[in-house]
């Protein structure tokens, strides 16, 4: 029992690493109900396309997060055994591969939406809707490949600050606001919300890697 006593200090800082975490994941998944909010004005046919082909294109991102995750434990580790060159190398490594993964999946869906969808919906009044989404949003495969391993990084490194602050301008200052101009504003419907997502992730995909590329990351300390 002389050993099982509270270290303050270490339950601090593993709390403030883990509410940013938490944060980070809850504003990303509720942009998501934002995102829906605005499809759903268009109709039952808008929401049930955008449902087909999100659940589609979240079923083919898990081994992309797999990777991303690899990529995670990967910085900790090196960072751990003051090697941060090391760390950023499995970065760019990592995220190549999922790159070069989320591409191959990308293309597929661009080429061959239409049937996949109609694995799961015969609806003509929903199929299209959905191989539209599935089309538009595997256009931007490449950025979510490059969202999911650097934000990951760094989480990895213990840095759950900056990802948060990432996520809550990207998707809330950045990607609501812009589905519902392109949608009610320009007239482009649920186009608008789906053709929004693209444009936010590849804007975090681009903020991510600057600030990768500044590498504070490597000082950071748990």
């Amino acid at each position: 029992m002389r050993h099982l006593r509270i270290h303050a200090a270490v339950f601090a800082r593993l709390l403030r690493v883990s509410l940013t975490g938490i944060l980070q994941f809850a504003i990303a998944n509720a942009s998501w109900i934002g995102l829906v909010r605005i499809v759903a004005s268009f109709g039952s046919a808008a929401v049930a396309g955008y449902t087909v082909a999100i659940r589609i294109v979240m079923f083919f991102m898990l081994p992309a997060w797999g990777l991303s995750n690899a990529a995670a434990t990967l910085v900790g580790q090196n960072l751990g055994a003051s090697r941060p060159d090391r760390a950023e190398q499995a970065v760019w490594r990592t995220g190549i591969y999922t790159m070069l993964l989320l591409a191959g999946v990308g293309v597929f869906f661009i080429i061959f939406a239409g049937p996949t969808v109609r694995l799961f919906i015969s609806d003509p009044a929903v199929a299209p809707i959905a191989a539209r989404a599935l089309r538009t949003f595997s256009c931007g495969n490449i950025a979510y490949a490059w969202v999911m391993t650097t934000l990951q990084a760094f989480n990895g490194a213990g840095d759950t600050v900056t990802p948060t602050f990432v996520y809550f301008f990207g998707f809330w200052a950045l990607e609501i606001p812009l589905a519902w101009g392109l949608a009610h504003g320009l007239g482009m419907r649920e186009q608008g919300a789906f053709l929004a997502v693209v444009i936010a992730e590849c804007t975090i995909a681009g903020a991510s890697l600057i600030l990768f590329r500044q590498g504070r990351w490597r000082t950071r300390r748990i």
